[in-house]
């Protein structure tokens, strides 16, 4: 890795409870029930290990069903998530049962000749190739490779690699004889996945130049060319295609550090994001293709916001933020987090709403789409009927948020996502203590609060407390200043209001030397980041958030707006559209706190007032089963 490039400390980093560990469980719940004989049959099934007999059983369906062209995709992500919950809790029981599955594909492997590994027939691909219709085998086989890698990446599973260095040996002499032309076709027909990131994964562990021919012959010229002139390439292409092959691109970028690589990333972001515009839930698409740019009101529908699409944009981002630092990727990610993963997978009423004791909370498993359309109400598919692609990556996005919280660069931490976590890492050989938690007391938080009688109206910010053991060691503490801030931030070192030393700074923005004589501890706000640097011992710092109501308009009609509270954008419990009166740049003159204390917590609820019929907002991941309208024209205030 670059050493200029500011590295995640996923590795080192537990996440504590919160909405993000209930979504975590949930995860690793559904990875434990799911049969070992469903998530190896298609395997078993092409090795010739296994007969599907007459009788209707117990399978997987939808797309990972016997018949279909897809089947086997969801294991690979299965074994992708599975890692990543084990490096994270160490969960013996799907270790075991992730080592198992592992043996199997290395047994089916074998009995396929030891090269292919893969829950489809090797004529899928010669089929691709030779121009037939067939539905996406590349994709289908970069899914179980991406597991496969990932069982050795974050499990060390020696086995998955010989399995994956096998299934790439396949690859090189399949494309061996193929033209650049037809790649080029064999790209533009059907989905690849991230197999190009695949590659570059693999070749940043072997070195092995065959590894490298692979991510050349699997480079995509006729888009980057376009990305690379400022051609709008992405409008009403689909969107999801691209995505994963871009990310790849990043991570060849990574392995082999030639910049045509980030120059095309860079190019498809400034396409997808900056000059394209995002909903109010920071992601995209309608229909599953790119929206032209600024122009979303004609396509608000029933089938916005594909998941895979917020998961992979979230991925882009990553790999961007870490290259740069630049807090616009993390504030990117931030936004999809709160209004893509948590709204559309592992939805559940907590128990604390339930009046009936008797009956279990309901729960729903994963909605391929976010739909933005007035009075929309979400399509949940189950645990075992579906398996589309969106169901496939809920398994790795649950499963990864801990990997986006703390970075590192040289005596820098950086914390990017204000998560409740904790953070076991070393500065200079010596170790290093991190817990970030939210702090009732100073405010809003994203947890409970303990009770405190001189505070009546809810708390207009978000304050997360940093309980710091140093062990008498110097380094820059970077805590992201987010796009919703309204106001400044407050920093508390030690139960002390830090001074802020903007005279601190010399002419090209950076701190000078800060003496450290006075009570006060100094920090700067720099880049983005308030930065403090310190030698660090048992210290406590606060940061405390102001947010409040705001509105996101439609580009094209801007008098229609959405509402966010801080990062999270609200629905609205209404069937339709209703036309509200007030203040569009002030939507708290027409909106107000609802409902918004039970015992020890403060509830996030809002609700309209002095319109003609009134109606309650909640946060969008709390939707659940609610039908819903998201966007608003707003007028001014009738007389």
């Amino acid at each position: 890795m670059n050493k200029n490039f500011f590295r995640s400390l996923g590795a080192e980093t537990k996440l504590l409870d919160s909405i993000a560990t209930t979504k975590l469980y949930r995860n690793t719940d559904y990875l434990l029930k799911l049969s070992n004989d469903n998530l190896l049959l298609p395997f078993r099934f092409e090795a010739g290990l296994y007969s599907l007999g007459h009788k209707k059983t117990d399978f997987h369906w939808g797309w990972d069903s016997p018949l279909s062209f897809l089947r086997g995709t969801f294991t690979g992500h299965w074994l992708s998530g599975a890692a990543q919950v084990v490096a994270q809790t160490d969960h013996a029981q799907l270790r075991a049962k992730a080592e198992y599955i592992v043996s199997e594909i290395a047994n089916c492997q074998k009995e396929n000749g030891g090269r292919w590994a893969f829950g489809i027939p090797e004529k899928y691909l010669t089929w691709l190739r030779d121009g037939k219709r067939v539905w996406a085998p590349q994709y289908v086989c970069h899914k179980l490779m991406m597991g496969l890698f990932d069982m050795y990446k974050y499990m060390g599973n020696q086995q998955a690699l010989d399995v994956l260095l096998g299934c790439a040996d396949w690859f090189y002499d399949f494309t061996n004889d193929i033209s650049r032309e037809t790649m080029d076709d064999m790209m533009e027909l059907e989905e690849t996945g991230g197999i190009i990131e695949l590659w570059a994964d693999l070749y940043g562990v072997t070195g092995d130049e065959k590894h490298l021919t692979l991510i050349r012959r699997y480079e995509r010229p006729r888009l980057y060319n376009l990305l690379l002139d400022g051609v709008d390439a992405l409008t009403n292409m689909h969107a999801n295609t691209t995505i994963p092959e871009i990310y790849g691109v990043a991570r060849a970028y990574e392995v082999t550090g030639e910049a045509r690589y980030r120059k095309i990333v860079e190019a498809y972001w400034k396409c997808a994001v900056d000059g394209r515009g995002t909903f109010v839930t920071g992601s995209q698409t309608g229909g599953e293709i790119w929206t032209p740019p600024f122009k979303h009101a004609t396509r608000l529908g029933i089938k916005n916001q594909e998941f895979c699409v917020v998961y992979n944009m979230m991925r882009l981002s990553e790999y961007l933020f870490r290259w740069t630092g630049d807090s616009k990727y993390a504030d990117y990610w931030e936004r999809n987090f709160y209004n893509g993963i948590l709204v559309q997978s592992y939805w559940e009423l907590p128990l604390y709403q339930l009046m009936d004791e008797d009956n279990p909370a309901p729960k729903e498993h994963l909605a391929y789409y976010l739909p933005l359309a007035a009075g929309s109400k979400m399509m949940w598919g189950n645990e075992t009927d579906h398996f589309w692609c969106c169901h496939c990556t809920t398994v790795q996005a649950n499963a990864s948020f801990h990997e986006a919280v703390f970075y590192k660069k040289e005596d820098e931490i950086t914390v990017a996502q204000f998560l409740p976590a904790e953070l076991n890492t070393k500065i200079n050989g010596t170790a290093v203590k991190i817990r970030q938690e939210a702090d009732g007391q100073a405010g809003y938080g994203l947890g409970n609060h303990t009770i405190d009688r001189e505070i009546t109206d809810r708390p207009n910010n978000i304050a997360m407390k940093y309980k710091i053991n140093g062990n008498g060691q110097e380094f820059t503490l970077r805590l992201r200043k987010p796009e919703w801030l309204m106001g400044e931030m407050t920093v508390l070192v030690n139960n002390m209001e830090a001074a802020y030393a903007a005279s601190a700074a010399d002419a090209s923005g950076n701190c000078d030397a800060i003496s450290y004589r006075h009570e006060k501890t100094a920090f700067q706000v720099e880049n983005g980041y308030a930065v403090i640097k310190k030698v660090w011992q048992d210290d406590e710092v606060t940061l405390v958030m102001p947010k409040g109501l705001r509105t996101h308009a439609l580009p094209d009609r801007p008098n229609t707006v959405a509402f966010l509270d801080g990062p999270i954008a609200l629905a609205g419990l209404c069937a339709e559209e209703r036309t509200l009166y007030g203040d569009i740049n002030n939507p708290q003159s027409f909106m107000s706190a609802d409902d918004e204390r039970w015992w020890n917590m403060w509830r996030p609820g809002w609700r309209t007032i002095d319109q003609p019929v009134n109606f309650a907002f909640i946060p969008m991941h709390d939707i659940g089963d609610n039908t819903y309208t998201v966007y608003f024209p707003v007028k001014p205030s009738q007389v």
